[in-house]
């Protein structure tokens, strides 16, 4: 149980890097002019969706690092 807990760990883990990269990415891409109705520019959008994207896959990740202690407690 505990091999399964640590690869899903590492998946997350890997998921935080991605979200992290492509918002880092939309940050470097930033075009001033492009902007839509509300005032918004697309890379911003981007940027935001990466940052709640980062987040969840950040909470997952601790979650599971939780379970994984919380079992790893009760063995011994």
């Amino acid at each position: 149980m505990s091999y399964i807990l640590i690869l899903m760990i590492i998946v997350a883990a890997g998921a935080v890097v991605y979200a992290l990269v492509r918002g880092l990415i939309a940050f470097a891409n930033m075009k001033p002019g492009d902007v839509d109705a509300d005032g918004i520019t697309a890379s911003h959008k981007k940027q935001n969706e990466m940052m709640f994207a980062r987040v969840k896959y950040q909470a997952i990740a601790i979650v599971l690092v939780i379970v994984l202690l919380a079992l790893a407690g009760g063995q011994s």
